[in-house]
């Protein structure tokens, strides 16, 4: 494995508004060389970050989605078994059939270790997997390299990656796997950051419109039962509706009346919460 000179110090990108712990947690992750694991729930800017540091620092980046039925190989590499087959008997491929590797494309992990710079590797919802696959993954990540068992061909990294893990915590994770990573929660943001969030989005938003928007999204946030509560992506997404309603007048947004509330809540039983909360306030 190519040894690499220390990355520049992360500071923030154009669009990610960051905290001072937080851009320390990244920075001293990287310094250390170890996988940064970031818990909170969705849509507090988990996966984002790892698009900020590719940004700031000019580097590729490269995306895990993990599933629940993921296997860690199809991680690391795919073999192309049905394809080979095909070839060998119908004879018209222009692949070597007798040469594996023609047959074999590495996974999201691979390309992260065979790729020709260094590369921010983000693994996302990593609390879908079971702990089998956090700690054998986690293994790979420690050693920088693992075995292509069609080939007896060990593949080990050209660069050390930095590495993003992300979980919406919905599942607990292994002991051994916490003790390999730094952590930290990212809380959802407050309304005064919040704000600054939405200043990166709207720079021209005027003052009165923001403030009765974060007044609105806060209090419904606070409605009692709700399951998935409206996170920063549908507070963004709601001003837009907002602003491009030519018929939206800001005095019925502060007199209780909310428009849009399908694009705040997602799921049928929060939204009539939300319907209801929203006719018992005016």
């Amino acid at each position: 494995m190519v040894s690499d000179q220390q990355p520049a110090k992360f500071r923030g990108a154009s669009r990610y508004v960051l905290d001072e712990e937080l851009a320390k947690i990244v920075n001293i992750s990287m310094a250390l060389e170890m996988p940064l694991l970031l818990k909170g729930e969705p849509g507090t800017g988990k996966t984002m970050l790892a698009h900020a540091i590719k940004e700031s620092l000019h580097m590729p980046l490269i995306v895990l989605n993990v599933k629940s039925s993921m296997k860690l190989v199809d991680a690391l590499y795919q073999y192309d078994t049905l394809t080979r087959l095909n070839d060998s008997r119908f004879g018209d491929s222009q692949r070597n059939v007798s040469n594996i590797e023609e047959y074999l494309k590495m996974g999201k992990i691979g390309q992260a270790f065979v790729a020709e710079k260094k590369v921010v590797l983000l693994i996302d919802e990593i609390d879908k997997a079971d702990n089998d696959f956090q700690d054998d993954m986690l293994d790979i990540l420690d050693q920088m390299q693992f075995d292509i068992m069609e080939t007896d061909k060990t593949i080990s990294a050209r660069h050390r990656p930095v590495i993003i893990i992300t979980s919406n915590a919905k599942k607990d994770l292994s002991d051994p796997f916490l003790g390999r990573c730094n952590f930290h929660h990212i809380a959802f943001p407050d309304r005064d950051l919040m704000r600054q969030i939405i200043g990166v989005h709207f720079p021209d938003l005027n003052s009165d419109l923001a403030g009765a928007c974060l007044d609105a999204f806060y209090r419904l946030r606070d409605v009692r039962g709700v399951e998935k509560k409206p996170a920063t992506r549908e507070l963004i997404n709601w001003i837009r509706a907002l602003q491009a309603d030519p018929d939206f007048q800001l005095k019925s947004l502060k007199s209780g009346k909310i428009p849009y509330l399908g694009v705040l809540f997602k799921k049928s039983n929060d939204l009539y919460m939300a319907l209801h909360q929203s006719s018992a306030s005016k």
